[in-house]
């Protein structure tokens, strides 16, 4: 067969014009849109071949009709056909499809089908409407999409709301592991805290004393005690199993309600045995059964350096335990109230409001004093004192016995002494002008009407300056000339003195009588 008999018509059987597949139409057979012009000039005016060519094209063995998206497509994509032979063009046009002898279709361009414009024939698009199952699909892909948007919204609420329970459940991701070891066997024997000698360890000793230091509460009144406020806290030191607890005056009040607890939680109501105020030692009283009482020892054997604990229950902290060493002893110590001496140890042991009342503990178990905070130095850090068990021993016996002191006198009057500049200020505010250089005695504040000294003319704003010939500036000294010379009952001589405005002072004699004091109140 003849292979040109594909491409071209036989010269005898038209007029000479050479066959073009339609999809190969020169461009300016196209109108200015793309649209093919029906008019042909000397070729056929329809898409269908010849005659003569149909069978060719419709056997079985030849080539079928090109589509007629190759004939827009290519028109479309090329543009017009220059002169020349075909498959020739001019220099910068796109390639023109090369075909086969045995072949109709172009080669190597299926791309440009599949990618051809299948808009209207005049350029526009057009939208195809969507058919009824394709938008029930649609419809129920955006239904899903909304459950499961729903369905992650409660997963996340339910999460946070039960992520306690879960992270219970699953614990820690890695256990941790503690490291811990006993101490030696025989190590917490009761033997190891003690040595041959009797001497404790402070652990020992702490364990030893801890359970006869009980807390005392101090409250206004019963009405005070049931609404569970009390005034205050303080320490004790049992003394026997009669349930007398010794302490201080100050953590007591006179006329309060008091509550003692012991080292295993059980309280019992306190009654007041004695307090004074001068030494700031009292005593209580409880009935209970099973008390282990300390046991006391001799101050006087204290020594600079041996080492102590303390005892007490500071900012309500039960059975807190200090430990430091006797830093001095025999020290004259004035309490921040009264004024009166008292025989103290020096420790640098913590003493803080609470431990008032409980106990200095040497290393072999024996309560060598009773730590008091009114004896501690509010303008140095590390001095401590404590009130010598020696000292106190007389004073909670005449408690015991007697509800007081027993001799201790009371002259009736209140007083500012010249002990320091601040007293000698306020005395000056009293009067209204400055004292006479080189002036003593002690200033009367306030008589007390129901005492002897009320009778005599010592008034309100005079100065005593001498008990029998004895000059006094300060409280001690006036105390001790009257302590050495005098007892309950006596007549005691006195000097007084009083200030004019223009500096005037008026000397006088007074004699009074001592009474008993009873009150413990200083």
């Amino acid at each position: 067969m003849d292979e040109r008999d594909n491409f071209y018509r036989d010269p005898s059987e038209n007029d000479g014009q050479q066959y073009t597949p339609q999809h190969e139409k020169p461009a300016d057979e196209s109108g200015a849109n793309g649209i093919r012009n029906t008019e042909q000039h000397g070729v056929f005016t329809s898409s269908t071949p010849p005659p003569q060519y149909q069978n060719r094209f419709n056997q079985p063995n030849g080539y079928s009709q090109p589509q007629n998206n190759y004939n827009n497509g290519y028109q479309g994509g090329y543009g017009q056909q220059q002169n020349g032979y075909y498959g020739q063009q001019q220099y910068g046009q796109p390639q023109r499809p090369v075909y086969d002898k045995f072949m109709y279709e172009p080669i190597g361009f299926e791309e440009l089908e599949h990618g051809q414009n299948n808009g209207s024939p005049d350029g526009t698009e057009t939208f195809q409407k969507r058919p009824k199952g394709q938008s029930a699909v649609l419809i129920m892909f955006v239904i899903l999409i909304i459950i499961a948007a729903l369905l992650a919204v409660f997963g996340i609420v339910y999460d946070i709301i039960n992520s306690e329970k879960v992270v219970d459940k699953i614990g820690s991701p890695k256990p941790i592991v503690l490291y811990k070891e006993s101490k030696p066997k025989g190590a917490l024997d009761e033997e190891k805290y003690k040595d041959e000698n009797g001497r404790y360890t402070p652990e020992g000793a702490a364990a030893l004393v801890k359970p006869s230091i009980v807390k005392i509460y101090t409250y206004k009144d019963y009405g005070n005690f049931t609404s569970k406020h009390p005034m205050g806290t303080g320490s004790g030191i049992v003394l026997n199993e009669d349930g007398y607890i010794a302490t201080n005056a100050h953590v007591l009040e006179a006329d309060g309600y008091h509550v003692v607890e012991t080292v295993d939680g059980d309280t019992y109501a306190a009654k007041v045995i004695g307090r004074d105020s001068k030494t700031d030692i009292a005593v209580v009283k409880v009935e209970a059964d099973g008390l282990k009482p300390a046991t006391l020892g001799n101050s006087d054997e204290a020594v600079v350096g041996e080492q102590v604990i303390a005892i007490g229950n500071p900012a309500n902290l039960a059975s807190t335990v200090t430990d430091g060493i006797v830093s001095a002893v025999n020290r004259k110590i004035s309490s921040d109230t009264g004024g009166f001496e008292m025989d103290c140890i020096q420790t640098n042991a913590d003493i803080s409001p609470g431990n008032s009342g409980g106990a200095l503990v040497n290393m072999y178990g024996q309560v060598i004093g009773i730590t008091s905070s009114k004896y501690v130095s509010a303008e140095f850090e590390g001095l401590g004192f404590a009130i010598t068990i020696n000292e106190a021993s007389p004073v909670i016996e005449e408690l015991i016995k007697n509800g007081y002191v027993g001799g201790r006198f009371k002259i009736g009057i209140q007083l500012y002494d010249m002990s320091s500049e601040g007293n000698i200020k306020k005395i000056q505010e009293e009067l209204g002008f400055d004292l006479p250089k080189d002036f003593k005695g002690v200033y009367i504040l306030k008589i007390e009407k129901d005492y002897d000294i009320a009778n005599t003319a010592l008034k309100p704003g005079d100065f005593i300056t001498a008990i029998n010939g004895t000059n006094v500036t300060t409280y001690h000294e006036l105390y001790d000339a009257i302590k050495s010379q005098y007892k309950v009952g006596d007549k005691v001589p006195a000097t007084c003195a009083h200030l004019d405005k223009d500096g005037e002072i008026t000397y006088y004699d007074i004699e009074f009588k001592l009474v008993e004091d009873t009150s413990g109140n200083y």
